[in-house]
């Protein structure tokens, strides 16, 4: 019986992965909504066409507390562009990586992480009603464990200069918000559990042979 308390450590570790993974804050107040449109207003967001505030603010107010996943279509550029610091040409994905070094830190410290990122590897298929289709070059899904959490990486000053590498790399893109209706691959709530149960499995079997008269 002795070898049971590595069953503790396993729900103990997994609790503290679902105290970091899950949004236990439940949705934005109305005082929190304000205070990060005007933190954002002071962060000049808003660098596509039109201004972004009005829309991620209309989305922050419909929060239901609830994980939700960006949906990221992206056409990188074809050819060699400008390092924003030193302004010497580089490879599209080595200036698009000064972006990501700093973002996915932040997103994962947020208990935030790619879900799903793909290429595309041929021609547009059932397209119509489009006057002009970008030759988008890729797409990612990503998982927010909240909106506040969007909120706060969208406030976050550190992003200020990052953001000129996502640019630099990017002539295009397009993303929105979703929720998965239907969804095949089993999630971390599922797979992380599944690694601490069969970690504990493991380790009580070790000591139970063990100390196994010989």
């Amino acid at each position: 019986m002795a070898s049971f308390w590595v069953w503790g450590v396993a729900l103990l570790g997994y609790a503290a992965f679902l105290a970091w993974y899950v949004n236990w804050r439940g949705p934005l107040s109305k005082a929190e909504i304000e205070t990060l449109v005007t933190q954002m207003r002071a962060s000049n967001v808003g660098h596509g066409d039109q201004d972004e505030i009005p829309v991620i603010r209309r989305f922050l107010e419909e929060d239901d507390g609830r994980e939700f996943f960006m949906l990221n279509v992206i056409r990188l550029s074809e050819t060699d562009v400008a390092d924003p610091d030193t302004g010497e040409l580089r490879p599209v994905r080595q200036v698009m990586a000064g972006y990501t070094r700093m973002f996915m830190p932040a997103l994962f410290a947020r208990g935030g992480h790619p879900a799903l990122a793909a290429r595309r590897i041929g021609g547009m298929v059932d397209t119509w009603g489009l006057k002009e289709v970008p030759e988008w070059s890729m797409m990612g899904y990503i998982r927010y464990r909240s909106r506040r959490d969007l909120a706060h990486l969208v406030c976050n000053p550190r992003f200020g200069g990052a953001h000129a590498f996502k640019f630099a790399a990017m002539p295009q893109t397009f993303n929105f918000p979703t929720r998965p209706m239907v969804m095949t691959l089993a999630g971390p709530r599922i797979w992380v559990g599944l690694s601490f149960a069969l970690v504990a499995a493991m380790a009580q079997i070790a000591l139970l042979l063990s100390a196994a008269p010989r």
